[in-house]
């Protein structure tokens, strides 16, 4: 079902798998995946994440390695047929429940408050498939030194804005369509208004639809001061 609608695109409130097996959904459809799925932490057992709210989702499901090898990998799949170029943020727990990537990218947090292990998890794996427009067209960076902190939201794992604007405009042009089925606070769709994309967004829980809603809503409001000024 839409839950919100825009000149920029469309926020579906929805299971991602049911929406992406819609027969009408071709081949190629978008020019763009672009996804922060769950990372199978298991609600922030262990480490700081539990301390810091990582993970720590609203909904019915688990955020465990089961969730993401029965719904997130086999989503990513299919999203990888529908779109000519994707980039996703898998997380380190569960990566290698992906589809084997082209090339392989992170963005590097010195300042990392994650323990892991072997020590501080100081990087956020990204993986990029399928056509890129700067194809042997020089050296570009696939990595990106990440500083920022994402804004307080309401969801327990926001992407930082500039970071994501960075990935979405190194895999696309102006004008593209850009796919999110995992649409948590609605990221995607704010660096796509920033950079004239339009945007397809897919969450599941509804407490986050509201969430994307109000800041699209927002973001649209201060493009629309700014012009006036």
């Amino acid at each position: 079902m839409i839950y919100h609608e825009t000149k920029h695109g469309i926020l579906y409130h929805a299971d991602c798998m049911d929406w992406l097996e819609r027969a009408d959904i071709k081949r190629d459809s978008f020019d763009l995946t672009l996804t922060d799925p769950p990372y199978g932490v298991e609600g922030g057992h262990g480490g700081q994440l539990k301390d810091y709210k990582k993970a720590d989702y609203s909904g019915v499901w688990q955020d465990t390695p089961e969730y993401i090898k029965d719904v997130c990998a086999p989503a990513i799949r299919i999203c990888k047929r529908l779109s000519k170029t994707m980039a996703l943020t898998p997380g380190t727990r569960c990566l290698t429940y992906y589809p084997q990537p082209d090339e392989v990218g992170a963005f590097y947090s010195p300042a990392s408050s994650r323990i892991g292990k072997f020590g501080f998890q100081n990087i956020h794996p990204i993986f990029y498939y399928g056509y890129y427009k700067n194809a042997g067209k020089g050296a570009l960076h696939t990595c990106y030194l990440l500083t920022e902190h994402a804004e307080k939201n309401g969801h327990p794992c926001p992407k930082p804005i500039k970071a994501w604007m960075w990935l979405l405009e190194r895999c696309s042009i102006e004008n593209n369509t850009i796919l999110d089925p995992f649409a948590g606070s609605g990221t995607t769709g704010i660096a796509a208004i920033r950079l004239n994309r339009k945007y397809i967004l897919i969450e599941k829980e509804e407490k986050y639809c509201e969430i994307i809603a109000k800041r699209i809503d927002t973001e649209l409001d201060q493009t629309d001061i700014f012009r006036e000024e």
